[in-house]
């Protein structure tokens, strides 16, 4: 990857770097959006993406584990609970942001599995860096449930920083 955009009288500019930093309702989260904002970020010259996956609304009306058919009012509520979540993770991350005023801060939510979202949007974004939070899953844990930050690793056309949450 190269750096260097343009010669100015003997000196170099870089180019500017789109550093996507995936967010959710975790403390993780919030923990690598500070530490790329402390360590990666330089002011005025990269872009820090808030990416978040919204999990898709019930397509139809559909069955639980019990059986029980979800009305339209139920399948509307739970959509309006995911956009305010959404809105509120958003808010949350941009509060953090404004601490570092130089740097430019962008928002991105798309519906859908966080995996394929978070890949996709990082892909179509250009992004230079990938940062997500660890949330420290076992063995056994990650086997049974996946892990989103494993599958980033794997898949995402970028360079992926995981950043572990500091032993208080």
């Amino acid at each position: 990857m190269d750096d260097v955009a343009a010669s100015e009288g003997g000196r170099t500019r870089r180019r500017r770097r789109v550093v996507a930093v995936a967010v959710d309702e975790g403390e993780e989260s919030i923990c690598a959006l500070r530490w790329s904002l402390r360590n990666i970020c330089a002011a005025e010259r990269d872009v820090l993406v808030l990416l978040y996956a919204r999990p898709p609304p019930p397509v139809c009306s559909a069955l639980d584990a019990s059986g029980y058919i979800f009305s339209e009012e139920v399948t509307a509520s739970i959509d309006k609970y995911s956009r305010d979540l959404a809105d509120s993770v958003m808010e949350k991350a941009k509060n953090i942001c404004k601490a570092y005023e130089n740097i430019r801060i962008e928002e991105k939510v798309a519906v859908g599995d966080a995996r394929d979202v978070i890949c996709d949007m990082v892909d179509k974004l250009g992004a230079d860096l990938l940062v997500m939070g660890s949330h420290g899953y076992g063995f056994i844990k990650r086997a049974l449930l996946g892990s989103v930050s494993d599958y980033c690793i794997r898949n995402a056309k970028c360079p992926v920083l995981i950043v572990k949450r500091p032993v208080e």
